[in-house]
């Protein structure tokens, strides 16, 4: 499964030292700074250290942004900015635009970058987790639950955060509300294919299952959508990946409805509805080999190698053979030359984004720790500003590899061992 899903790469920021010379006038607004430099070094090492789990992400994540929470918000819980908003300039870098990055003299900049990563690195452990060889039920929890966290995470950034910003980011960057959304829509897909194989396991009724592969294929073509209109140099590659993984779960929709269809004695148009998921399956392999061809950020995930992918492509030909026996010994019914229309809408089991907020400003806060701050004496020549063209060092990421295939599919395992839910 590490494999099974596409990871653009995490976002990269040149390094903040938090130290005002001059501003801070007192002991209790030095400790703030000290203590903001180590949070945010902290956290930032966490991103790649494959020993943390959820729970040391979400206190390091909490340490750092109650700490930032200082420089956004006043302490008296009024609608206006505190005064240190605009000192400190950050960089960072988007996850489709290389290491050239974007620069913003604003909390608000840096709030939002963060809590970017801290959604990425959700939707990472979930894809390191699914792909381990012997996952436990708590594991399997995790994955499912990692991917919501993440969905909720994107959603709070774009309708609270994003709209705050002084300077709007620019298209293709990371915070452009159409890129965020794409990142929700994904988070939401992924976490409800994990829903279709547990149905699956659990041999819920066709018609089911047909509707939650429907709904999740049109997860996944709304998020191709909403990328249409960014540069084919930098969302190529993201996009196929989106495209093959709807045409997939389409034809898993067309395979299990041709079985509802056969059920109910519609045996022509069952052959027909199995013809389509074969159509759709035949493409999905090629999409398999254009992503794999097409440059862009991430590494290149291989969707057609998995247990997964290939058992659809065996349901879809024994279905249907197993139709055109019947039609040739029972029902003589004509097949229709059109596909049936899928109208289908699941009723359960559709995924929601866990809901998010970011922690309320540590108590460390307090008037006089703020007063220590004197602005009147910040020098007038910020010499030290960076340059936005700048390249910020990349994350390095640490290389998982795929763990063997021990002929059961990871998400059969995870959707096993979730029936617990």
């Amino acid at each position: 499964m590490t494999h099974w899903f596409h990871r653009n790469p995490l976002k990269a920021t040149a390094p903040v030292s938090f130290n005002y010379y001059g501003v801070v006038t007192g002991p209790s607004a030095s400790k703030i700074c000290n203590d903001l430099r180590s949070s945010r070094a902290r956290l930032l090492e966490l991103f790649t250290d494959l020993s943390c789990n959820p729970e040391m992400m979400k206190n390091a994540a909490d340490s750092y942004f109650s700490l930032l929470q200082g420089f956004i918000n006043s302490l008296d819980e009024s609608t206006q900015e505190s005064k240190l908003r605009y000192i400190q300039n950050f960089k960072w870098t988007d996850t489709l635009q290389g290491q050239v990055p974007s620069a913003q003299q604003d909390a608000v900049f840096e709030l939002i970058s963060m809590g970017f990563n801290v959604a990425l690195w959700y939707t990472k452990y979930a894809s390191r987790l699914a792909g381990k060889e012997n996952i436990t039920e708590d594991e399997a929890k995790e994955v499912h639950r990692s991917l919501k966290i993440a969905a909720g995470i994107f959603k709070h950034l774009k309708e609270s955060h994003t709209p705050k910003l002084i300077t709007p980011a620019e298209k293709g960057r990371d915070l452009e509300s159409r890129l965020i959304e794409a990142y929700v829509i994904q988070c939401q897909a992924e976490a409800q294919e994990v829903t279709i194989a547990r149905a699956i396991e659990l041999k819920h009724a066709p018609g089911l299952i047909a509707a939650l592969a429907y709904e999740t294929a049109n997860f996944y073509q709304k998020a191709d959508h909403t990328l249409s209109s960014l540069e084919p140099a930098y969302s190529a590659k993201w996009r196929k990946y989106l495209h093959l993984k709807m045409c997939f779960y389409t034809a898993y929709a067309y395979c299990y409805h041709g079985e509802t269809l056969l059920a109910s004695d519609k045996c022509g148009e069952a052959i027909r509805s199995l013809q389509e998921a074969e159509k759709l399956y035949a493409k999905a392999e090629a999409l398999c080999k254009e992503y794999g061809e097409t440059k862009g950020p991430g590494p290149t995930v291989k969707p057609s190698g998995h247990l997964f992918f290939r058992k659809l492509g065996n349901l879809v030909k024994n279905t249907l053979e197993k139709c055109q026996r019947e039609n040739g010994f029972i029902y003589f019914q004509k097949i229709p030359t059109e596909a049936p229309q899928l109208e289908l809408k699941a009723n359960y089991g559709l995924v929601e984004p866990v809901p998010f907020e970011f922690p309320p400003t540590s108590a460390q806060w307090t008037p006089e720790t703020l007063a220590a701050f004197d602005l009147t004496k910040r020098p007038k020549d910020d010499s030290t500003k960076p340059k936005p063209e700048e390249e910020v060092k990349p994350v390095k990421e640490p290389d998982i590899k795929p763990q063997k295939d021990t002929g059961i599919t990871c998400l059969f395992v995870v959707c096993h061992l979730l029936t617990k839910l």
